[in-house]
């Protein structure tokens, strides 16, 4: 059972900055292909930011060049940069872990942090 715990939202006025890190109880961290996600009020959790195993990343359109997703497999950790928020930014952010082993996909969620942009 992997526990995951985000950390770094809060308040930013548009244009600001903040940066996202989930920390992974597991030791086998560097297996699991990470990602953060996101659900605003009344819409359904959509994926913003992947990276697998190797360190390739994909982001969603929406945030493509201002949201970049990173990995420390030293420290069990995957972040995200998020640079020029937009108020539609607005959700709760979720970290996921998914591995596949031996056809029997794993996945688990963090609890969430909130993200609010908001002048």
């Amino acid at each position: 059972q992997v526990q995951l715990v985000e950390s770094g939202g809060g308040l930013v006025q548009p244009g600001g900055s903040l940066r996202l890190s989930c920390a992974a109880s597991e030791n086998t961290f560097s297996t699991y292909v990470m990602a953060w996600y996101r659900q605003a009020p009344g819409k359904e959790r959509e994926a913003v930011a992947t990276i697998a195993t190797g360190g390739t990343t994909t982001t969603a359109d929406s945030v493509k060049g201002r949201f970049t997703i990173s990995r420390d497999n030293a420290r069990d950790t995957v972040y995200l940069q998020m640079n020029s928020l937009k108020p539609e930014d607005t959700a709760v952010y979720y970290c996921n872990a998914k591995r596949t082993i031996l056809s029997r996909i794993e996945t688990y969620w963090g609890q969430g942090t909130q993200v609010t942009v908001s002048s």
